[in-house]
């Protein structure tokens, strides 16, 4: 059964972090593109941040470059999204993709004073 659970979202003050992680599960994990979308209230699904199956190439929507940094770590199955300098547009359900395979359940991030 595949699965792709994620954590780590939360309420954040404007300007703070958070790390996103997702748990993936049945299937080759490290054959994988994965990829965090977000959608905020309102509005369609959108492309956050994807990584390679190994790790080495990475793409970011123009949005969040230089403040989120996605990464995986193959052994443990598990992508991650480093979020720096969050602001208020950020807030939105965040979902871990896995390319063609599944998507996962989402976190809510809320960022606000």
């Amino acid at each position: 059964q595949v699965r792709l659970v994620e954590s780590g979202g939360g309420l954040v003050q404007p300007g703070g972090s958070l790390r996103l992680s997702c748990a993936a599960s049945g299937f080759t994990f490290r054959s994988a593109v994965m990829s965090w979308y977000r959608q905020a209230p309102g509005k369609e699904r959108e492309l956050v941040a994807t990584i390679s199956s190994t790790g080495d190439s990475t793409n970011y929507a123009d949005s969040v470059m230089g403040r989120f940094t996605i990464s995986r770590d193959n052994a443990k199955s598990t992508v991650y999204l480093q979020m720096n300098s969050l602001q208020p547009e950020d807030t939105a359900v965040y979902y871990c993709y896995a390319k063609f395979i599944w998507w996962g359940q989402g976190t809510q991030v809320t960022v606000s004073s």
